[in-house]
């Protein structure tokens, strides 16, 4: 009986145990984050790390600018715990996805405590045509390292509300790459402060570079304005040819989510040799030369001053 009795008590126990470390398995489920495009995912999982798990509406080397929703992202909104997005107009097709999943959890909007800068009319810029920040806003604010910081700190404060007891870690993570971030930019400060201010001028095929530019010091022309989506007229391309010829411009670009046409032609027509390809709106493929946000960055920076420090002075 005394056995029976311990078996019992045990028995009890066990299930006990069991219920109160339900709540707990519960609550380390990583997060199901939906995030925009690529290199929004790649903060994401930067931050969360083991606690989440993270799908990217716009894949690698896609262009969101031109991004056509489906039936399975629809979906997949629907299941998420949390939507990411980076806001500023960037994803013209965001409300109406949101809507149409059913979705109604957060959308947190990454780049939020940034002040945006205007489309520069020197480059041809256009205006997505969505946002709260008025006509000619530019989106690609992640293009300026100290933005990304900031994306990070947004990041984080959203995970760590819906995940409480890992907030500590997050926190951690956070940290930590913002320490990354911090330190790849005050490198890029240094690199191109000793470009000559002369040779600091290049073309790439869509404006997504405008941050970029003002944080380091880099003049950019650009025969597509910010949107993928809009035709440079004859006039445009012309006047940016002349601009080069005249020795305006040290150095074009490609991009990894453009056509390299319009940028082979202005190049063959002017005379300047194309500096080589850019990442603008899209990470690379898992595993090359560009596959997460800081890699990106490095190598469209490594790019740009190579090109400009082989240029010859104007």
């Amino acid at each position: 009986m005394p056995s029976q009795t311990l078996s019992r008590r045990l028995f009890v126990s066990g299930l006990v145990a069991a219920a109160a470390a339900a709540p707990v398995h519960a609550q380390e489920r990583p997060l199901r984050v939906v995030a925009s495009f690529s290199i929004l995912a790649d903060l994401v999982r930067e931050v969360g790390g083991p606690a989440v798990q993270v799908q990217s509406l716009v894949g690698p080397d896609a262009d969101a600018h031109v991004f056509q929703p489906t039936p399975a992202d629809a979906r997949a909104l629907a299941a998420a715990d949390l939507v990411v997005v980076n806001g500023l107009g960037f994803e013209g097709w965001i409300d109406r996805l949101v809507k149409t999943s059913g979705y109604r959890g957060s959308v947190v909007v990454a780049s939020a405590g940034i002040t945006p800068r205007k489309a520069d009319d020197e480059g041809h810029g256009h205006d997505h045509g969505h946002g709260a920040h008025g006509e000619g806003t530019d989106p690609h604010a992640w293009q300026d390292l100290r933005n990304a910081v900031r994306y990070v700190a947004n990041i984080r404060d959203a995970l760590s509300s819906l995940r409480p007891a890992q907030a500590a870690a997050i926190g951690e993570r956070a940290a930590a790459y913002t320490a990354k971030l911090q330190a790849l930019d005050r490198d890029l400060r240094t690199r191109f402060a000793a470009i000559p201010a002369q040779r600091r001028r290049i073309l790439t095929s869509h404006d997504a570079f405008g941050y970029f530019g003002a944080a380091y010091g880099v003049k950019l022309l650009s025969p597509q304005g910010i949107n993928t989506d809009a035709e440079p007229s004859a006039a445009d391309v012309a006047q940016l040819i002349r601009q080069i010829r005249k020795g305006q411009v040290s150095a074009v670009f490609m991009e990894n989510i453009s056509s390299p046409r319009l940028v082979e032609r202005i190049a063959r027509e002017s005379g300047v040799t194309v500096g080589g390809k850019l990442y603008s709106d899209a990470l690379s493929a898992p595993g090359t030369e560009a596959s997460t946000y800081l890699r990106l960055f490095a190598y469209n920076a490594d790019t740009i001053a190579a090109a400009l420090m082989g240029a010859k002075v104007r």
